[in-house]
Parts: C-alpha cells; structure tokens; sequence
C-alpha cells in the first residue's frame, strides 16, 4: 500500500514539473509589450553659431635689429618690462674685419701725409701772399687745399672709429647701442649675454635683439570653415572664450576675413581677425588660446522641437506623432533654423502633439 502511495506522488511530481515547465516555456516565447515614451513641442531662443579656435595676438608686434654685427656685450632690460621708445636694449661689441680695419688704418695714415704736405703749401703761400709776392686767386687755391686735407682727414678717422668700435667720436648715438624704436612691453630677448648677432642687411634679416608690442591693442587670430565663411562679415560681434581665463566671456568684433584659403586637414578655412576689447583688470599674454563664438543666425520664440526625435528617410524630414496611446504615425514636417541641439518647426505639427522618442530604450 505505502509503495502505491509513492509511486502515485511520484507521477503526480512529475506532471507538475512538466506543465510548469511548459508554461515557463510559453510565457517566454510570448513577446513583450513595447512602451515608447514621447516628448512635446515647445517656444524657446534658437541660436546657431559655430567656433572659431585660435589665439590671442598683438596688433603690431615689432622685431628690434641689430646695426652692427658682434656680440651681445650687454643686455638692459628683460622680457616682461614696459619700454619706451629710444630706450637702450643693449650694447653690442663690435669684432671689426680686419680688411676693412687695415684700410681705414691706411686712409687715415694716407689723410696725414696729405695734410702735412698741404700745410706746408699752404704756409709757405701764405707768407708770399702777405709779403704781396702773389695774387689773392693763387693763395685762395691753396688754402682750398689745405681745408680739404684737414676735413679728408676726419673723415678718415671717423671711419676708423665706426670700423673699429661702431661710433664716431662726435656722433651723438652709437651703432653697437640697440634702442627700442616703439614704446611698448617686451615680449621677448631671444639673445643672449655673450650671443653672436649679424647686422640687417640687403641679403639677411638680422638677428633679433627684441620683440616690442602694445599690449593694450589685441586682436584674436583664427580660422574659420568654408562651408561657414560665407555666414560671417567684417563688422560682427564676437565672443571669445580664453582658455586660461575661466568663467569670463570677451567682447571682441570681427575686422577681417581673409579673401584666400588654405588647405588644413583636408579642408579650406579662411583666416579671421577681430579686435577684442580688452578688460583693463584682467591681464592677457600674448599667444593665449582661445574659441570664438560667431553667431551665423538666431530667432527668438519659435516652435521648436528636440532635434533627436526628428527621422529622416532620403529627402523626407518627419517624426511619429501618438494618435491613440502607443499609437503612432509619421507627420511630414518643414525645419528651419537649427543650433545642433532643438530646431525650430516652421509646419507639420503643432504644440500639444505629442512626439515619439526613438533615441532611448524602449522601456518594458
């Protein structure tokens, strides 16, 4: 009796795991409602702008040269300091060729004998011309002579002096003194103490003693895309964001776009530049980074829609609109202006529709 007991629980077990295991498998194999959420239309400012990035510049940024070639005896002044114009900036010591060193050595000696041998002349006319032996066009001729030997004769040691130290004696500036010939702050002394620097010249720059600019005059420098270019013009307001300046926007207005391309990365951007107006409590370097913010278009308090429920389907622009709850259909509608986040809807839907949102998840 007992075994028949077992064996009756054991079959009555065994078709309660089969049918729960059929039903397990039934539920599974039925598929699962899908909840789509939905968003409306709503008014809102829309903006449409694109960034520039590029630095901040001076407007006028003045390398200072060097006259002479030597070397960089003395340095005055370091990078940092504001600097008037003719200031001194540094000396330099001249190391003279010693062609041209021989030959002024030998025009002054040449200058000498030819002085003495026309003070000689000159003397010995004199006395015949004070004692009336000649006439007075005889002794004017070498008195001529005689002024133009002694002015030779500076001249020739003049020379001698600019070779040998790079001034005259009776010169009021000297050309191994390097002056700055803007007002203005000191960027950079790209030289050193001891540095060799070669003078300007026909066929070479010179070395750069200093670099002088206004800094009260800046200008950001960048670039803009073609596709973009045409949007913008000279004249427009501009909002610069510098990197190492948190939390502080720059009124700045665009002065020029270049009329030229060049190619970068594979594509053509146009230079820009435009005048930032400079907060006098906030200290700009040079060469700061920094995005600018054009604005291409704006409209203010127009329907808009988020721009990732729109869908595209070759030429068509539509979203899903709910007609019955979780019942959609797809509305044809006209955009406009767009700023990468919501776009303004010019037809098609209206406020209160209610929008099918096919980015996220369905939720089950």
């Amino acid at each position: 009796m007992i075994k028949k007991i077992i064996t009756y629980l054991f079959v009555i077990a065994l078709a309660a795991v089969f049918v729960w295991t059929f039903w397990f498998l039934y539920q599974n194999s039925q598929k699962k409602p899908v909840i789509y959420e939905t968003d409306t239309l709503f008014y809102s400012n829309i903006i449409q702008k694109t960034v520039s990035a590029g630095s901040i510049q001076p407007r006028k940024e003045v390398a200072i040269k060097s006259q002479v070639s030597g070397i960089v005896d003395q340095l005055y002044v370091q990078a940092g300091a504001y600097i008037e114009k003719g200031a001194l900036i540094a000396r330099i010591r001249i190391v003279p060729n010693m062609v041209n060193l021989n030959n002024a050595e030998t025009n002054v000696t040449k200058a000498q004998l030819e002085l003495e041998q026309s003070e000689k002349e000159y003397n010995r006319y004199k006395k015949l011309y004070d004692e009336q032996l000649i006439p007075e066009t005889e002794y004017n001729r070498y008195l001529l002579d005689y002024n133009e030997a002694k002015e030779n004769l500076r001249a020739a040691i003049n020379n001698y002096d600019i070779v040998k130290e790079g001034a005259t004696k009776q010169a009021g500036n000297a050309t191994n003194l390097v002056r700055a010939t803007v007002s203005g702050m000191i960027l950079e002394i790209p030289v050193e103490e001891g540095g060799f620097v070669i003078e300007g010249n026909t066929f070479n720059e010179g070395t750069t003693i200093a670099l002088i600019a206004n800094m009260n005059d800046m200008i950001f420098l960048g670039k803009v895309d073609e596709s973009e270019v045409g949007k913008i013009y000279p004249g427009m307001d501009i909002d610069l964001h510098i990197a190492a300046i948190d939390n502080k926007t720059f009124p700045a207005k665009l002065e020029f776009i270049s009329p030229k391309g060049i190619v970068e990365d594979g594509a053509i951007k146009f230079e820009i530049k435009a005048a930032v107006h400079i907060d006098k409590k906030v200290y700009i370097r040079s060469g700061y980074s920094a995005n600018a913010d054009l604005v291409l278009g704006r409209k203010d308090s127009v329907l808009s829609i988020k721009e990732s429920l729109i869908q595209f389907k070759k030429d068509s622009v539509f979203v899903e609109v709910e007609t019955k709850p979780q019942e959609f259909r797809k509305q044809l509608i006209k955009t406009g202006l767009s700023d990468g986040i919501k776009v303004e809807v010019l037809s098609g839907v209206k406020v209160g529709d209610k929008i099918k949102v096919v980015v996220q998840k369905p939720k089950v």
